[in-house]
């Protein structure tokens, strides 16, 4: 069924922190640890345009 909604990708403006790969790729692609995103997401939540400020303003 070409019209299935349930086929989706991921949604890039924000990060899945539940999601092991997401935060692999996240914290590859943001240029800081692991736990630093972790952190970033707990402070401002899981926008990602939000955790990337937040993590150049430190």
């Amino acid at each position: 069924m070409p019209d299935d909604p349930t086929k989706t990708g991921r949604d890039r403006s924000l990060i899945a922190i539940e999601q092991e790969y997401e935060v692999r790729d996240w914290a590859m692609s943001l240029g800081c640890t692991e736990e630093e995103l972790r952190e970033a997401v707990k402070a401002v939540g899981n926008s990602a345009d939000k955790v990337r400020e937040y993590l150049k303003s430190r």
